[in-house]
């Protein structure tokens, strides 16, 4: 899939994302890449997403890691989910500088 394999190069270096959520213009969201999927987590100590819930249509703008311009804008869908302990993990260890405390975590899935 192509759009999974320009999402894999950037997003391995990327931190933060750019997402258009239904009614809501776009907005800087610290991100992590894993298995395939975009996690995003929300409420708590962390970062608010309005208009993003489960089920919602969003659109990710990526850019490019080596040069920063606009890479691809991809479409994609919000699920509501409960990390493993795993995946968990690995979101507490992305956010590097804090403690991060959550109240909801989306995978963001891209289709074809």
């Amino acid at each position: 899939m192509e759009i999974t394999r320009i999402l894999d190069a950037a997003l391995r270096k990327a931190a933060a994302v750019w997402i258009t959520s239904p009614g809501h213009g776009p907005r800087l969201v610290h991100a992590h890449w894993r298995a395939d999927a975009l996690w995003v987590i929300t409420g708590g100590t962390e970062q608010s997403v309005p208009g993003l819930t489960d089920g919602a249509e969003v659109t990710v703008t990526v850019r490019s890691p080596s040069t920063h311009s606009h890479l691809v804008d991809a479409p994609a869908v919000a699920r509501l989910t409960e990390p493993d302990e795993e995946t968990a993990q690995a979101l507490r260890t992305a956010r590097l500088n804090t403690k991060p405390e959550w109240e909801a975590v989306y995978r963001l899935e891209f289709s074809a």
